[in-house]
């Protein structure tokens, strides 16, 4: 049984006791599900319904890279050795890691081995397919165009992390929906539907 991403994080932030940490050491913590884990942790603050000016250009660069790797089918992720052992501060990512533990606590109670051919390394390749159409749409200015691809992303992750192969389904829906509804409405209405989908999320609201 796959073990629960909050536990995964629990015991990775356990192991963060220097000052320093790289994406070299994190890819190595998680081990065989290291491409993953990174996907769910940059998609998480963007998957988020709260203001972030300019999250989008953060973002969408590594959600690109590490979505096309995975599109490609490689096992290990590449990373440049600039990117690789780059050193940021520890506490920097235990405080997104003491953020992200509650609310993985609440989704994974739903989550659970089911479908698990949908988390194998064959079926990561139509994921990194998906997600990577989604990233694209993380780059568009545009209200929740962030949001609701990247959460579809972050879901997808943890369903590859816990072999629930119903959650990739349902971030592949969610993501790919909004996606489907942004290339409809610009194919219709063209530079007037930023005002439609501005319309529309405020309908929500």
């Amino acid at each position: 049984m796959a073990k629960a991403l909050s536990t995964s994080l629990t015991d990775v932030k356990s192991q963060l006791t220097t000052e320093k940490t790289s994406f070299h050491v994190l890819l190595e913590l998680f081990a065989d599900r290291g491409t993953a884990f990174l996907l769910f942790l940059v998609a998480l603050p963007a998957a988020l319904p709260v203001p972030a000016v300019g999250i989008c250009v953060i973002i969408a660069p590594p959600l690109l890279f590490l979505t096309f790797q995975q599109m490609l089918g490689r096992k290990i992720i590449w990373l440049p050795n600039k990117v690789k052992h780059k050193e940021f501060a520890s506490s920097s990512l235990i405080s997104v890691m003491d953020k992200a533990i509650p609310m993985t606590e609440k989704i994974e109670v739903l989550m659970h081995p089911r479908l698990s051919f949908l988390t194998t390394h064959q079926a990561t390749v139509i994921i990194g397919a998906l997600g990577f159409i989604m990233s694209l749409s993380v780059l568009l200015p545009l209200p929740l165009t962030n949001t609701v691809p990247s959460m579809g992303i972050a879901i997808m992750a943890m369903g590859v992390l816990m072999r629930d192969g119903l959650a990739v389904i349902a971030g592949a829906l969610i993501g790919m929906a909004w996606v489907l509804l942004l290339v409809v409405t610009f194919y219709f209405f063209g530079t007037e539907s930023v005002d439609i989908i501005k319309d529309f999320i405020k309908s929500f609201l």
